[in-house]
């Protein structure tokens, strides 16, 4: 794999991956449901989410039920899936063309069993059109390589952005996570007020959006987002959101399920002067605009790393 600079970052057409980006999406919701089972639960599902590691994303430290404890990590630099439990235990297996969601599930289970630490999961995709159970799904199975250094690099250099963007908060600020269940690399910020209960909403959302937010995401695209983007939202969402100014030019007000969501095209982002500069200018432009609508404090919430540049 070759190390991109910000200055080569790559193209991430959806088209060009997307039974890739699929099939992947659902071995992560496989592994990503073994972390919920086996980590005990946090305020806004945050036991949920993998991480970015060095190679590749990871779950990070688990409990089995048993006490022993091991991670998982998708290594995107040899191709593998790696498990290693705390006592030197190690299983891996080759990710390749050509390997389903059936079999990426039996392998994974089996491994698991291996090392002791194997649990029990509702073996269905959650929050995706896909519905096949994992068991029994031989269609997913693309697997491109070089798709997914690119989807890797970009994934990298945006984490890396977004840690940056985190500390200029000093308020409660989630990691930096990616949810398995959209698939998206996500941080948010919360003021630390209590949001209006949402007693009609699913038991999912409720947990999520107990206080009120101003969230920033990236995600490879989708159905309703066709192209890599970059994205804001408040919740609950305040009157006159969309009228207030996002950074840079490309950045404009969309709708997603009914909400007002900033976008920024990554294809913006990557040919960019200064990528790193364009995208802090959209989170940033894009909280200015989420928490003034929200009437926060911002400038009792800024941190002393915040840059002069993003004060004024």
């Amino acid at each position: 794999m070759t190390v991109v600079s910000p200055a080569q970052l790559p193209e991430l057409p959806l088209a060009e991956w997307e039974p890739t980006k699929n099939t992947l999406h659902l071995w992560i919701q496989i592994v990503g449901k073994v972390r919920m089972a086996s980590t005990p639960p946090q305020n806004h599902w945050w036991h949920v989410p993998l991480y970015v590691g060095v190679r590749g994303l990871t779950t990070r430290r688990m409990n089995a039920a048993n006490g022993l404890g091991f991670e998982i990590c998708f290594d995107f630099v040899d191709h593998r899936l790696v498990i290693e439990t705390s006592t030197g235990g190690t299983e891996s297996f080759e990710l390749v063309d050509g390997l389903s969601v059936a079999a990426f599930d039996e392998r994974l289970h089996a491994a698991l069993a291996r090392l002791g630490v194997d649990v029990a999961l509702k073996e269905e995709p959650f929050g995706v059109p896909m519905t096949t159970p994992f068991p029994d799904d031989a269609e997913h199975a693309a697997y491109d390589r070089a798709a997914v250094e690119r989807f890797w690099v970009v994934l990298e250099w945006t984490d890396h952005v977004f840690q940056e963007f985190s500390g200029w908060y000093c308020g409660k600020t989630s990691p930096v996570h990616l949810f398995w269940h959209s698939f998206d690399l996500a941080v948010t910020r919360f003021s630390g007020k209590r949001a209006p209960s949402r007693p009609d909403a699913d038991a999912v959302t409720r947990e999520a959006y107990t206080h009120e937010v101003v969230s920033f995401g990236f995600w490879a695209g989708d159905a309703n987002v066709g192209e890599a983007s970059y994205y804001s939202y408040a919740a609950p969402e305040p009157p006159g959101l969309r009228e207030r100014p996002l950074q840079p030019d490309d950045a404009r007000w969309g709708e997603l399920g009914g909400g007002s969501l900033a976008l920024l095209p990554y294809a913006a982002v990557r040919s960019a002067a200064d990528p790193k500069a364009t995208l802090l200018a959209f989170l940033e432009s894009a909280y200015r605009a989420g928490a003034d609508a929200l009437g926060w404090d911002r400038a009792e919430l800024e941190s002393s790393w915040c840059p002069d540049s993003a004060r004024t």
